[in-house]
């Protein structure tokens, strides 16, 4: 089977935890093309940790150090890119995306996003509360209304294995370029 020709970068947005990262690398493996994750460029860029970039320039610095991290990796060509979870959510970043990627919204129920952010709590400054649920239902209200804007909707279905999912992401992909 030939993969489909794609033109421009694939950028996967989502809440944190709905598999942006492990998702992306699968898909960018059975596409053959390059995979980016923006969480990690913009430590490399920065020279900092995540948390360390929050704690030293707080949401507004992380937020312009991924900007311009997500506009380097769009020059870069026809990728994937797994973006921050609050990328999209960045008027700049989304239109940006919206003109120069295929945007996908990565859909996963909040008791999924619970488990799986759980396993990896210090990585993800903007859970650390006292009730993380909580913070991933306000972050959906916040954010699904801008996700909502991506080029396509994939929700992951909760018992699917990450062989079964990029199978039917990669046919949404495949049908989405056939139809443009």
């Amino acid at each position: 089977m030939t993969a489909p020709d794609i033109s421009k970068p694939i950028a996967l947005v989502g809440l944190m935890g709905s598999g942006k990262s492990a998702i992306g690398r699968k898909l960018a493996k059975r596409l053959s093309l390059p995979f980016f994750d923006s969480d990690t460029e913009v430590e490399r860029a920065a020279t900092l940790s995540i948390r360390d970039i929050f704690e030293t320039w707080g949401e507004a610095g992380f937020r312009d150090v991924e900007s311009r991290v997500i506009r380097a990796l769009l020059d870069r060509g026809v990728s994937v890119i797994a973006t921050g979870g609050g990328a999209f959510v960045q008027d700049d970043i989304r239109n940006t995306l919206k003109q120069r990627a295929l945007s996908i919204w990565l859909d996963v129920e909040i008791d999924d996003l619970v488990e799986r952010v759980k396993k990896r709590p210090y990585h993800r400054p903007l859970l650390n509360t006292d009730d993380p649920k909580a913070s991933l239902i306000a972050q959906a209200e916040a954010r699904n209304p801008y996700y909502t804007q991506a080029d396509l909707h994939f929700p992951i279905a909760k018992r699917s294995s990450i062989d079964e999912t990029i199978d039917r992401l990669y046919k949404k992909v495949e049908d989405h370029v056939i139809r443009t």
